[in-house]
């Protein structure tokens, strides 16, 4: 998904290309032991490190003007253990290819987030999640993981072993090291009804509770400028398959939800005026659907839709208030926004900085247009979140930094402790990490 220049110090970008880097060296490890030597090299030479992904965050959070690691070698499946129901991957397998190999196998993750382009290491250490009743986040699924430390040594971790590190290192923003294979839960792949359906915001905001308890999966997208809603709601299924047709298929997720999409949003970006009109023919283009299918091909969706994105994790109790100041901010702004907004929950959990850290969650997130000015946007809603106590999602943008995490995640400090002990001389530094975690 990121563009790369070949070379030994090509320049770097991200898939919204909003960051933009040119680190001192790459390097492409094979085996573990060789990613262990280049930290070691790196050390040694005075250099900074990070591993970078698909780019698929908006942040700079993997940002080095160093020695930047590329996992590309580092993909497949370790081992599956039909007993114990886990799979171990390398960490630089995207999400897609562990999603199809395991369909393959019969198994399945339990929930997933909505794009697959991203790497496993990637998704998890920025606390990539899903929708969900029970479950949510991809880090909550992991049972055990593999990380290089500072100093080149090879730590594995889970709730036995090292299990303070384990704590906090799945959700580990790439500060306590770089994640070399990661041990997920799995479970016998089964079938999801989905079930898409158009509905007025102010009864999705009435009925909110209801429908996040009567269903395994409750999303939906809110139109600004509109009071229309698409929701979706993903049960399991008894069957049988009833795939979305080919055609059908192709229509809604690529004609309608990428091709037209596509082309309002230029239109938008270019007459920003024709904007609440077009939001209104966007939000009643999509009719209501059903379709049962395997997990992951109803989880996630194609997004060839450029954007840059924003979000926050609220309390859920907030979600309903936030929503409502969110809507009546656009409404007397007169910013024009071509994009629905998002809004998924999560249970809670117990790694140290998950956005659901210990705090059953609420997800809403803001996109625009890619090349569309986000920043006034962005500043009025992020405003509204903080006043519910938010936690921005790691890879996304927002401006917050130590002193407000250390407010709104109880174990701020449990981790910024374990990363100075892993840590000390600061070799996965960077800027971002600087400014959320603090020197």
């Amino acid at each position: 998904m990121s563009s790369t220049a070949s070379g030994k110090s090509g320049t770097w970008r991200n898939w919204g290309g909003n960051v933009t880097v040119r680190p001192a060296r790459e390097v492409t490890p094979a085996s573990v032991d060789e990613l262990a030597a280049a930290v070691r090299q790196a050390a040694e030479d005075g250099l900074k490190v990070k591993a970078v992904g698909s780019g698929h965050s908006f942040t700079a959070i993997a940002a080095t003007d160093g020695v930047s690691i590329r996992p590309q070698l580092l993909t497949g499946i370790r081992n599956i253990d039909r007993k114990a129901m886990t799979v171990t991957v390398e960490a630089g397998t995207p999400l897609k290819r562990l999603n199809i190999a395991l369909a393959r196998e019969g198994l399945s993750l339990t929930n997933m987030g909505d794009i697959m382009e991203q790497t496993v290491s990637g998704a998890t250490s920025t606390g990539t999640h899903g929708t969900g009743r029970e479950s949510a986040s991809l880090a909550a699924q992991i049972t055990a993981l593999e990380l290089v430390t500072a100093d080149g040594s090879v730590l594995t971790c889970s709730e036995k072993e090292n299990p303070e590190v384990f704590a906090a290192a799945r959700v580990g923003l790439g500060a306590l090291g770089i994640v070399t294979a990661i041990t997920f839960a799995v479970e016998p792949v089964f079938l999801l009804a989905a079930r898409e359906e158009p509905m007025p915001l102010d009864r999705v905001l009435a009925e909110f509770d209801q429908l996040r308890a009567e269903n395994e999966h409750f999303e939906f997208y809110w139109f600004p400028h509109t009071d229309n809603t698409n929701t979706k709601r993903n049960n399991r299924s008894a069957g049988p398959p009833q795939p979305v047709g080919q055609l059908a298929g192709w229509f809604e997720d690529e004609f309608l939800s990428n091709g037209v999409f596509h082309a309002a949003q230029l239109v938008g970006r270019a007459m920003p005026g024709a904007v609440p009109a077009i939001a209104r023919i966007s939000s009643t283009a999509l009719s209501a659907r059903a379709y049962t299918d395997i997990p992951y091909k109803v989880f996630t969706s194609p997004r060839r839709v450029p954007f840059v994105e924003m979000e926050y994790a609220v309390p859920r109790e907030a979600l309903v208030d936030t929503l409502r100041e969110l809507k009546a901010m656009v409404d007397r702004s007169g910013l024009r926004i071509n994009f629905p907004v998002e809004v998924r929950t999560a249970p809670a959990d117990d790694i140290a900085l998950s956005t659901a850290s210990a705090r059953d969650s609420a997800y809403v997130a803001v996109h625009m247009f890619r090349g569309t000015p986000y920043q006034a946007y962005f500043t009025a809603a992020e405003r509204i979140f903080t006043a519910h106590e938010g936690r921005p999602h790691w890879g996304k943008v927002h401006t917050r930094d130590a002193d407000y995490f250390a407010e709104v995640y109880p174990r701020f400090g449990e981790f910024t402790a374990l990363r100075d002990r892993l840590d000390p001389n600061r070799l996965f530094q960077n800027d971002y990490l600087r400014r959320v975690l603090g020197q």
